[in-house]
């Protein structure tokens, strides 16, 4: 009986919360229609196409005001939720900060900007839930760093956006507000754990959205909803106030960072969060302004290459992206080098699942604890959950016929602190490497595959080992965005009927699976620079992006 009181007691939450969003979205919808009666002859479509350099220099000479542009975005705030659920909540407050911004006439690098923030970024007054019923009625106290930042700088915060329960997937659902779909095909995940912002970026809801990422969460959106976004260096931004998947986990790097229709869009981002204000509210940051100079630098640059990690096999679109991106700059002017990946295998059992789980998976377990549903990270929730013993005898039994369900196995088991310093240490050595190899090569940036297309609704779930692309970049804590190239054309689904992968284990064959039947989509590829070199990642984003 005080179970079934319990779950009921779940259950009322989650349908407060539902309505809630519901509540949300027709307030939205209110506003726009106040401002239309108000105002019949403003073009908000032309204010929508307008390139958010473009649209922040208009509204900083004022040539446009504010509230046209941020009742534009409402509006087509509103259209992109309702067709992919990615709105968890309505800022309402944003409309009274609309007013102030006007009174002020302060004008930050921002002004007037209405942008979109991942569930997991405390704003205050509003629920962080990482899809959790336990965190549901609990509003943060303050707004995050990167927040209070942003509203200085004039941008508008406006809505909160969905993520995946517990942050550790890179699809986008949870039992609260349920699955945001990609606005490019229903069917498709938009990724995660930024999945909502991937949606409502990728469907021109919103300008400019922040997200975090600890294994791919804001590359993943990015590339599957056919945008571009950043992942900085782990300390460049401030992540005080901004809830992770794994709390006091340090072996593989969060980030938060933005992500936006274009490249230009996040050096502005960027720009306005590298100020005074956020070295002064938040002193573990290093406090470097961005770097004017090397991002709008136009030297040829030496840049690594590689096809495949020789883990995840790329799919055909994925592989063509490298190869006419690397001809493209090659005939640009700039020097490719061919980089030799080893031991990814190694990086993504021993250094990101060990790394992310190394208390045997406690505290990702406990987080779960008396929620009513742990479907979206299935088979890691029944692996942690496991005695010591089963996980032992299983890796040793699965070990000659899936050689990487039993190196899973093995990775999630709980460590003694020994063991863990000793994997720190390993996880820097393999880094110091990993530069020198670089720095061997001359390399000032590197050019990468990016898992794509966008994979099926309900695949990444199934597909965890296909994190190798990007979660490389988490352990070794170097900057990487993502830019997107090309779309999926008939020649690569032709290809594809011959996918077979490296270890033709299930995974490979769900793989080949989930990729088929997406002609048209986009396919990115990523770019990576040596730590705290943000600038000049982006500046080789701009590259490949003009090429």
């Amino acid at each position: 009986l005080l179970r079934w009181r319990r779950r009921r007691g779940l259950w009322r939450k989650v349908k407060e919360a539902r309505q809630r969003q519901e509540r949300s979205l027709v307030q939205m919808e209110m506003a726009v229609r106040r401002f239309r009666e108000q105002h019949p002859s403003v073009n908000m479509i032309s204010i929508l196409s307008l390139p958010l350099p473009e649209l922040s220099k208009k509204l900083r000479d004022g040539s446009l005001p504010p509230e046209h542009v941020f009742y534009a975005y409402v509006g087509k705030a509103l259209q992109i939720a309702t067709e992919t659920n990615c709105i968890t909540e309505y800022l309402q407050e944003s409309e009274t900060q609309l007013q102030k911004a006007k009174m002020t006439g302060k004008l930050g690098l921002l002004y007037g900007v209405p942008v979109s923030i991942k569930d997991s970024i405390n704003c205050q007054g509003h629920d962080s839930t990482l899809g959790f019923i336990k965190n549901l009625n609990k509003p943060a106290a303050e707004d995050s760093v990167v927040v209070q930042v942003l509203r200085r700088q004039g941008a508008i915060p406006f809505v909160k956006t969905n993520v995946p329960q517990s942050l550790i997937s890179y699809d986008c659902k949870n039992l609260i507000f349920g699955q945001t779909f990609n606005p490019l095909l229903y069917t498709r995940s938009p990724g995660g754990s930024s999945g909502g912002e991937g949606a409502l970026v990728g469907g021109g809801g919103s300008i400019l959205g922040f997200g975090t990422d600890v294994g791919g969460s804001l590359r993943f959106p990015a590339a599957f909803c056919g945008i571009c976004a950043l992942k900085p260096t782990g300390n460049r931004l401030s992540k005080k106030g901004i809830i992770p998947g794994v709390l006091g986990q340090k072996a593989v790097v969060t980030a938060v960072g933005p992500m936006a229709k274009d490249v230009e869009s996040l050096a502005l981002g960027m720009r306005a969060l590298l100020c005074e204000d956020m070295f002064h509210l938040d002193s573990t940051v290093p406090p470097l302004p961005f770097n004017e100079e090397v991002y709008s630098s136009t030297q040829p640059l030496r840049i690594g290459y590689y096809e495949t990690d020789f883990f995840t096999m790329p799919s055909p679109a994925m592989r063509r992206a490298v190869r006419e991106t690397k001809q493209l700059l090659e005939d640009a002017g700039h020097t490719l080098v061919p980089f030799e990946l080893t031991d990814v295998d190694y990086v993504v059992f021993n250094f990101c699942v060990r790394g992310m789980f190394a208390d045997g998976a406690t505290s990702f377990l406990k987080m779960f604890k008396g929620e009513l549903e742990k479907s979206s990270v299935g088979l890691f929730f029944w692996l942690a959950k496991s005695p010591h013993w089963l996980k032992s005898v299983l890796s040793w039994i699965a070990k000659p016929f899936v050689p990487r369900f039993s190196d899973i196995i093995r990775s999630m088991r709980a460590n003694t602190v020994d063991e863990v310093w000793s994997l720190h240490h390993e996880i820097e050595e393999f880094c110091h490497q990993f530069i020198a190899q670089w720095k061997k090569l001359n390399l000032d940036v590197m050019l990468c595959p990016m898992l794509g297309p966008a994979l099926g609704i309900g695949y990444p779930g199934k597909l965890s080992v296909a994190v190798s692309y990007t979660m490389l970049y988490n352990a070794l804590d170097f900057p990487a965005g993502v830019v997107p190239v090309t779309m999926v054309t008939d020649k690569d689904e032709e290809e594809l009927k011959g996918y077979q992968g490296y270890f033709r284990d299930w995974w490979d064959r769900t793989l080949a699976k989930a990729f088929r039947g997406s002609v048209g989509l986009p396919v990115a590829v990523q770019c990576v620079a040596l730590p705290w070199q943000e600038e000049l990642c982006l500046r080789f984003m701009k590259e490949v992006e003009t090429l």
